[in-house]
């Protein structure tokens, strides 16, 4: 079967649309109908590294958040059916090492053999109609949820909520987490530190509309990023700073924000790839301060992340986009003109 693919050709240049085989899936792979790929600000970040950073090898198709609907298994997978709906875990690790078996395949210890991370970070990932899943495993039933809203469970919800979860003893009652950047990533951090803790949150941003948006998803205070966000941020906890800081951009400007308004013995953790760097001595941060760069989630995490979505906890705002018009998400991406999280939908 031949079809299209939006993949990455060349280092340092945009991803093209391009016509790929679809082969039948072999022992213990499923074959996924593509409902929606999730395009991710990450994406953008690996089109313009340069040649030799990463060890993949090109082309591969993007898109490492994926949702569909299984339509062919191989050879010894049981427990799936033809047309169930499922989520596609991201991180492909070689599923034997101790953190695999545990159901940390993002802590694998065999990831640089694999010269790979996933579907869309080194291998065909699920901007295409078919995605290949090596492996069962890797599959989580989706249940009544729309694989093409969904996808970006896999990383837009799972990877804020890992880091939320490793600081769920400091966020008591009382304590406070900021949210920096509160696009379609830092949307999904306030739901879900609302959820899960009973911690005040404080969204900040540049965009007037995107802190009204977090308002309405559950932030307690919104402060705008060019009007002394340190000093506001210091009056709202009273001078002490924040349990938790996540830097959902992780530019030099907000990585100086985050030091900040972290407070003692507080968590900054790094999750945007902006590319900033945070000087580091004994005076630039706060006392025992941690600072974490959280990398996605674990499988156990995913399912429980599912569980919030189903239980109407989590709201996902996205824009549908043909997979025709996979540049145009990443143009307005590029823009910060989305409202929430682009997903590409091959089969409409």
């Amino acid at each position: 079967m031949r079809t299209k693919a939006y993949q990455l050709v060349a280092w340092q240049q945009p991803a093209e649309l391009r016509e790929v085989d679809v082969r039948e899936p072999g022992p213990g792979e499923v074959l996924l109908k593509v409902g929606g790929a999730g395009a991710c600000h990450s994406d953008l970040t690996l089109m313009g590294i340069p040649p030799g950073f990463m060890p993949y090898t090109l082309p591969f198709t993007l898109g490492h958040e994926a949702a569909g609907w299984v339509e062919a298994l191989g050879p010894g997978v049981t427990g799936f059916e033809r047309g169930e709906p499922v989520l596609v875990y991201g991180p492909w690790g070689c599923g034997r090492c101790k953190p695999c078996r545990q159901g940390s395949e993002n802590h694998c210890e065999r990831v640089s053999e694999l010269r790979s991370h996933g579907g869309g970070l080194g291998r065909d990932g699920s901007m295409a109609h078919y995605l290949l899943v090596p492996s069962s495993r890797l599959l989580v039933p989706l249940g009544s949820l729309d694989p093409r809203d969904w996808a970006p469970l896999v990383d837009a919800a799972l990877t804020p909520y890992h880091a939320i979860k490793r600081a769920l003893p400091q966020l008591v009652p009382g304590s406070t987490a900021v949210v920096i950047g509160v696009g379609g990533l830092g949307q999904m951090a306030v739901q879900l530190l609302r959820a899960v803790s009973p911690a005040r949150v404080i969204a900040v941003d540049t965009s007037a509309e995107k802190l009204a948006r977090a308002k309405d998803l559950g932030a307690d205070a919104t402060v705008r990023s060019d009007d002394r966000p340190v000093e506001q941020i210091r009056e709202l906890t009273r001078g002490l700073g924040a349990e938790l800081v996540l830097d959902i951009v992780g530019v030099d400007s907000t990585l100086q924000l985050a030091a900040g308004v972290a407070r003692t013995r507080g968590q900054l953790a790094v999750i945007g790839l902006g590319g900033g760097v945070l000087p580091f001595n004994f005076f630039s941060i706060p006392q025992e301060c941690q600072v974490v760069a959280p990398y996605w989630g674990t499988l156990p995490e995913l399912m429980e992340v599912l569980e919030l979505a189903h239980a109407g906890r989590i709201r996902m705002t996205v824009e549908r986009f043909p997979l025709e018009q996979a540049a145009e998400a990443y143009k307005r991406m590029r823009e910060g003109t989305l409202k929430g999280r682009a997903i590409i939908t091959p089969h409409g």
